[in-house]
């Protein structure tokens, strides 16, 4: 077991999820996020950064309606011509 020294600014991000368009919120101490970022930057999506109470970070985490899914453009295809014989 890891000892606990772990106390805020706490972090609510939102973490990509195969599967699940939109991710999942969690939270973890501004200072896992600062490494999280820093090893893989732009992966993950901040929601909200600061927050002093563990507690107020996880109803955070709980309440956040996940991210839309990303829809590519749809542009159709421009039409090529058949040829026939």
């Amino acid at each position: 077991m890891r000892p606990i020294d772990v106390a805020g600014p706490w972090v609510v991000y939102r973490m990509p999820l195969r599967g699940n368009d939109g991710g999942v919120a969690a939270l973890c101490s501004q200072r896992e996020w600062d490494e999280m970022d820093r090893v893989q930057p732009g992966r993950f999506t901040l929601i909200r950064a600061g927050i002093t109470n563990e507690g107020e970070a996880e109803r955070l985490a709980r309440s956040s309606k996940p991210a839309p899914p990303q829809i590519a453009s749809q542009t159709p295809a421009p039409l090529t011509p058949i040829d026939v014989a």
